[in-house]
C-alpha cells in the first residue's frame, strides 16, 4: 500500500470532498435503509446499483493499474488494490448512514463489492481482460450531461461488452472489430416521461457493437492513443453500437 499511499489518499480525500457537504444539512444518527435492487419501488429502477459497481470497478482498476505500474507487477498487486478500493466504498457509504433521505445501504455495498470482484478477476486470470469491458454509456440529452436527478439516471447504460478480438481465432479476422453486447438501461424516467402517463421501466439490451480500440488504437505507440485506447476499455461512445431491449 505504500507505494500508492498517494493515490490511496487521493481516493479517500475525494470520498471526504463530495460527501463533506452533507454535514450542512440536516442529519440523523447512524442508520441502515433497504433500498432493494431493481424493482420498480426502487427510486432509479436499479441504475444507481449498477453506478456503485461501475465506480468501485473504476477505482480498483485505477489503484491496481498504478501498483503494477509502481511494483512491476508483484504479485498480488490487484489483491491490494481490491482491497483499498472496497475500504474506500465503505468509507463512503458510511456517509449515507447519517442522512434523513438516505442510509447505510447493504445493497450499495454487496454492487461495490461486486464491481470490485470483477476487476479483481480481470486482472488476475489471463485472458479475461482482452475479452470482457464492463462499459458505462453515457448518452447526451437535451442538456448534454445532467449532473443530479431523474435525468442523470436516464442517461446511464452500464453494459458487458465481449470482445472478438481477444479470442485467438479472431485475431486475425475482420470480426475482431466485433463486439457483442449485454446491459442495463431505463426508460420513460424523466418528469416530464413520468407527466406525459408513461410508466418508468428498467430493460435488459443486447446488442453488436463496434470495437473502436481495436480499429483505432491497437498498439498505440503514442501517449494520446494510449490513454484513449485505455478509456474506451471503460466508456462506450455514444452511438457506435446497435442495442435491442428485451
Amino acid at each position: 500500500m505504500g507505494r500508492i499511499k498517494w493515490e490511496t489518499g487521493g481516493v479517500f480525500a475525494f470520498y471526504t470532498a463530495i460527501n463533506a457537504p452533507k454535514f450542512s444539512k440536516p442529519t440523523k444518527p447512524f442508520h441502515f435503509k433497504k433500498e432493494g435492487w431493481f424493482g420498480a419501488g426502487t427510486d432509479s429502477l436499479g441504475v444507481d446499483k449498477l453506478a456503485h459497481a461501475w465506480d468501485s470497478y473504476m477505482i480498483s482498476e485505477l489503484l491496481h493499474a498504478r501498483l503494477h505500474e509502481k511494483t512491476g507487477g508483484a504479485a498480488g498487486d490487484a489483491t491490494t488494490a481490491a482491497l483499498i478500493a472496497m475500504g474506500a466504498m465503505v468509507y463512503s457509504e458510511m456517509y449515507d448512514g447519517i442522512e434523513t433521505t438516505s442510509g447505510f445501504s447493504f445493497e450499495d455495498i454487496a454492487m461495490n463489492a461486486a464491481g470490485i470482484l470483477f476487476s479483481l478477476v480481470r486482472n488476475t486470470v489471463p485472458g479475461v481482460r482482452e475479452k470482457l469491458d464492463f462499459r458505462l454509456l453515457l448518452t447526451p440529452n437535451s442538456n448534454f450531461y445532467t449532473r443530479t436527478g431523474r435525468d442523470h439516471w436516464a442517461q446511464q447504460q452500464y453494459l458487458l461488452a465481449l470482445k472478438l478480438s481477444g479470442f485467438r481465432r479472431f485475431e486475425n479476422s475482420p470480426l475482431r472489430f466485433v463486439e457483442l453486447h449485454s446491459g442495463y438501461r431505463v426508460s420513460n424516467f424523466t418528469h416530464k416521461a413520468i407527466a406525459r402517463g408513461e410508466m418508468p421501466k428498467g430493460h435488459i439490451f443486447f446488442g453488436v457493437g463496434i470495437n473502436l480500440r481495436e480499429l483505432f488504437f491497437k498498439d498505440s505507440s503514442s501517449t494520446v492513443g494510449r490513454v484513449a485506447g485505455t478509456a474506451l476499455d471503460y466508456l462506450q461512445v455514444p452511438y457506435t453500437a446497435v442495442h435491442h431491449d428485451y
